[in-house]
C-alpha cells in the first residue's frame, strides 16, 4: 500500500500585476503564512507574479520543483489575464476541461442576482485534469486542489473574502492530513527602549544557545521605531518538551533584558500602558507639540480608552504653550521651545489644567529643517508628570514620520515606568 508523502515545506505565488502596484499590499500571504505555521509546515518562499504568462510558469514550475506544498492566490477569475489555471495545467502536462457541476453553480450565482451569465465566465469552470474543485461561496471563482502524487498544488481565488473560508474549510483539513505531525509553538517578547543592537547583543547568546539544543527553537528579531521585538518558535512532535523549551528560553529572555521588556502576550505598548493606568484608575493627558497629537492617537485607539485618557492639548505654536498650558513666556525664551524647561512645564501644565493623573509633554525637531548644532534634527525632550515630574533628551533616527513614531513609544514608555508597570512573566 503506498503511503502518502507528508507535506513539511510550502511556497506561496500571489498572481497579479496590480499587487505589484505601490499602494497594493498581499495580505493573502501573510494570512496563509499563518496558518502553514499551525500547520507545522515551513514556509520556503513567497512570490508575487504579475500577469505574464512565461513567467508565472517558471514561478510555478520552479516552485513544484523545490517544496511540496505551492499555494497560488489570484489569476482566477474570467479575463484574459486571469492565467493560474492554464499555468498550472501547462506546467503539469494536463489538460483544462469545463466541469458542468461547477459551470452550474457559477451560473446560478448570476440568476440569483436576475442577470444572465456572460460567456467569459465559462472559463471559471474549467478544472484541471484530475483536480479536485473547491466550493466559494462567497465568490464565482473556485479553488483547485491538483495532487502529483508527491506536491499538491492548491488554487485559491484573490479576494480574502473569497480565499480566507476556502482554505480555511477546504484546505486546511486535506493539509491537516498530510502534516508532518510535528505542531508549532511560539513565544514572543517584545521590548522597548533599547536598539536593535543593543537587545542583539544581549539576546543573541541565549537564543543561539537554545537554536543548538536537542529541540531547536528558531528566533526573529524585528525592529521598527520604538520596538524590538524577539519571536521565538519551534516545531516538535512532542508537544511538551517543546514547550518546556520555549518557556525557558523566553524567561532567560526576559530575566536578562529586564525593564525593556514589556510584554509576552503580544499587545502594544499603548495597550500595556492603557491596561496599567486603569488598573491603578489613573487618567491621562497629554500636551505635544512635535507628534502632533499622536500619543494620544495611539492611545485612543485603543477600545475602552476612555477610561484612562482624558484629553490633551497639540501646542503646536509658542502660544499655545503659553496660553492653554501655562508655560511661561521667559521660561520659553530662554531655553527654547525644544528644551527640558519646556517640555517639564508642558507636562505639568496640562495636568494640572485637565484635572489628570499623569501629564505628558513632548516638544522636539521632527525636521527636515529647524535643526541646529545644538539642537539637531531629532532631538526630543519628553517630560513625564506623575507625582514627581521626569524629563528626559533623546535623539532619534531616520525621517520625520519615524521620529515622531520613536517619540511616542519613548513617552510610551516612560509612563509605563513612572507609573510603577512590573516586567512581566512569560506568558503562554
Amino acid at each position: 500500500m503506498a503511503v502518502t508523502p507528508a507535506i513539511r515545506t510550502a511556497e506561496i505565488i500571489a498572481v497579479g500585476s496590480e499587487l505589484l502596484a505601490r499602494q497594493r499590499i498581499d495580505t493573502n500571504s501573510l494570512f496563509l503564512a499563518e496558518r502553514l505555521l499551525e500547520l507545522g509546515i515551513e514556509l520556503r518562499r513567497k512570490h508575487v507574479v504579475g500577469d505574464h504568462p512565461a513567467e508565472l510558469r517558471d514561478t510555478i514550475a520552479d516552485a513544484i520543483a523545490r517544496v511540496d506544498l505551492v499555494i497560488t492566490t489570484g489569476g482566477l477569475g474570467p479575463t484574459d489575464d486571469d492565467l493560474t489555471r492554464e499555468a498550472v495545467a501547462a506546467v503539469l502536462g494536463r489538460r483544462l476541461a469545463v466541469d458542468p457541476e461547477v459551470l452550474a453553480i457559477v451560473a446560478a450565482r448570476f440568476e440569483r442576482r436576475g442577470v444572465p451569465m456572460p460567456s467569459v465566465n465559462r472559463r471559471q469552470a474549467e478544472v484541471i485534469e484530475g483536480a479536485r474543485w473547491l466550493p466559494n461561496p462567497n465568490g464565482t471563482a473556485p479553488g483547485q486542489v491538483v495532487d502529483t502524487g508527491d506536491r499538491l498544488i492548491v488554487l485559491l481565488p484573490g479576494p480574502p473574502r473569497e480565499m480566507q473560508p476556502m482554505f480555511l474549510a477546504s484546505v486546511v483539513p486535506v493539509l491537516a492530513a498530510r502534516a508532518s505531525g510535528r505542531q508549532v509553538r511560539r513565544r514572543t517578547v517584545r521590548t522597548t527602549g533599547f536598539s536593535e543592537s543593543q537587545v542583539e547583543e544581549i539576546a543573541q547568546p541565549i537564543y543561539s544557545r537554545f537554536a543548538a539544543g536537542v529541540v531547536p527553537i528558531d528566533t526573529t528579531v524585528l525592529a521598527s521605531p520604538g520596538l524590538v521585538e524577539l519571536h521565538l518558535s519551534g516545531a516538535a512532535e512532542d508537544v511538551d518538551a517543546l514547550e518546556g523549551v520555549l518557556d525557558r528560553a523566553s524567561a532567560e529572555l526576559v530575566a536578562a533584558l529586564g525593564d525593556a521588556v514589556f510584554t509576552t502576550d503580544e499587545r502594544s505598548l499603548e495597550e500595556v500602558v492603557g491596561a496599567e493606568l486603569a488598573a491603578r484608575q489613573l487618567m491621562i493627558a497629554a500636551a505635544e507639540s512635535c507628534t502632533g497629537g499622536l500619543l494620544l492617537q495611539r492611545l485612543t485607539d485603543i477600545p475602552g480608552s476612555s477610561a484612562w485618557v482624558l484629553g490633551g492639548v497639540v501646542a503646536y505654536a509658542n502660544a499655545v504653550k503659553v496660553e492653554a498650558l501655562g508655560v511661561g513666556e521667559d521660561t520659553l525664551a530662554a531655553h527654547g521651545a525644544v528644551s527640558e524647561a519646556v517640555a517639564r512645564a508642558m507636562a505639568e501644565g496640562v495636568r494640572r489644567r485637565l484635572g489628570a493623573d499623569v501629564g505628558v509633554g513632548i516638544t522636539g525637531v521632527a525636521g527636515p529643517g529647524g535643526g541646529s548644532d545644538e539642537k539637531p534634527v531629532g532631538t526630543v525632550w519628553i517630560a513625564v508628570a506623575a507625582g514627581d515630574t521626569h524629563a528626559r533628551r533623546f535623539l532619534f533616527p531616520g525621517d520625520r514620520q519615524m521620529i515622531r513614531q520613536f517619540a511616542a513609544s519613548a513617552a510610551l514608555n516612560m509612563v509605563r515606568r513612572a507609573i510603577g508597570a512590573k516586567v512581566p512573566a512569560p506568558d503562554r
